[in-house]
């Protein structure tokens, strides 16, 4: 098992000093899925849910979240986000959230670009539980990464 970077010698929480790393070219992409009913599906597609632009909101509200990740999770590192973007798809019974964070920095993005997908996933789910209270959120998970010590990862189809 590999020694846990957020726990000093004494098995204390701790934040992870970053100080002396290179800033490099960090990205990372994360995916979430919202399944619900086809009228709220069709709903949200042709943009009439009752508390209006679905998508529009979960745009804006997974960015605004990437940029407070830093206040969400103790041990993440307040990060100056250089971009952020929040991508949807259509599926057959859901609608898919893609998002995406970088930054030149000296820690990764991975959580920024989970919680965007998250929040994005939720805020779907506020706007349209009028419609569907059953909407089931999941594969919230980490598509791929680069940059950093670890360099690139991605995960298997």
């Amino acid at each position: 098992m590999s020694k846990l970077t957020h726990l000093d010698e004494t098995g204390a929480a701790r934040m992870v000093d970053v100080g002396g790393k290179p800033a490099t070219a960090r990205r990372a992409v994360a995916s979430g899925r919202i399944a619900m009913s086809e009228e709220c599906l069709a709903a949200i597609r042709a943009g009439n849910a009752p508390k209006g632009d679905v998508l529009g909101t979960a745009r804006i509200a997974g960015i605004m979240a990437a940029k407070r990740t830093g206040d969400l999770i103790p041990m993440c590192h307040p990060l100056g986000l250089e971009a952020v973007s929040i991508e949807f798809a259509f599926e057959e019974t859901a609608i898919r959230v893609t998002a995406t964070a970088s930054l030149t920095g000296k820690t990764g993005v991975e959580m920024e670009a989970m919680t965007a997908a998250s929040i994005a996933l939720l805020t779907i789910y506020d706007m349209a539980k009028a419609i569907d209270k059953g909407m089931v959120i999941s594969e919230v998970r980490l598509i791929a990464k680069s940059g950093g010590k670890s360099g690139d990862w991605k995960a298997a189809e």
